[in-house]
């Protein structure tokens, strides 16, 4: 995967005290710093995709108590949106810690973080206390810009020297997610009528 260490940059030129002007080129510098900065993305990959996939555990561990919260937020029918949010949520998180098709695991975490704004924070406010959409935003800036700069060289991706980062990749995880998630939300009003209050499909599943 061609990255920042084959950048070819050069270094920076010298002052005449003899010390080099703070630019990017100091860092190369450094033997250790793209180290750093594959061991950095390979956290923020790692600690993102865990809490996402505990996010997905938790709502498999109560298939029709989930299915009952989509409902109450107009997402009908409840049990299958229950179903889609478990598999996409552990399988972007997933596939972001390994670093695989990282801009499309990108693109599922800005949908779910696209919908979860629509749905269960519009009309709050900014602050995630008053129930507002700053988590979620937040969450899905930080996938779009781990697509632009690609999950580092400590992953599946680096590892089979695959470019997906750059300006194209950011612009598919964003278009592609921010089109998914209000897609899904829309879909799911026009296309299914709303259910009976407190009707959700029998899956058979233990609370």
């Amino acid at each position: 995967m061609p990255s920042i260490r084959t950048s070819g940059l050069t270094p920076a030129p010298s002052l005449d005290d003899g010390k080099q002007p703070l630019t990017m080129n100091n860092y190369w510098d450094d033997p250790n710093f793209l180290d750093y900065y594959d061991a950095g993305l390979m956290i923020l990959r790692t600690a993102l995709g865990a809490m996402l996939v505990y996010h997905g555990v938790n709502k498999a561990r109560s298939w029709s108590g989930t299915a009952e919260w989509f409902s109450n937020l107009g997402l009908h029918p409840g049990w299958l949106h229950a179903r889609l949010a478990v598999v996409t949520e552990i399988g972007c998180a997933l596939l972001l810690i390994a670093g695989f098709l990282t801009p499309l695991a990108c693109a599922g975490w800005v949908a779910l973080m696209t919908s979860a704004a629509i749905t269960d924070h519009r009309g709050k406010g900014f602050f995630v206390f008053k129930g507002g959409w700053e988590y979620v935003g937040i969450l899905g800036v930080v996938a779009a810009v781990i697509a632009l700069i690609g999950p580092g060289s400590w992953s599946i991706d680096g590892a089979l020297e695959w470019s997906l980062y750059g300006w194209s990749w950011f612009g598919v995880a964003i278009v592609l997610g921010v089109v998914a998630g209000v897609g899904l939300v829309l879909g799911s009003k026009r296309i299914f009528p709303a259910e009976p209050a407190g009707a959700t499909r029998s899956t058979g599943d233990s609370a």
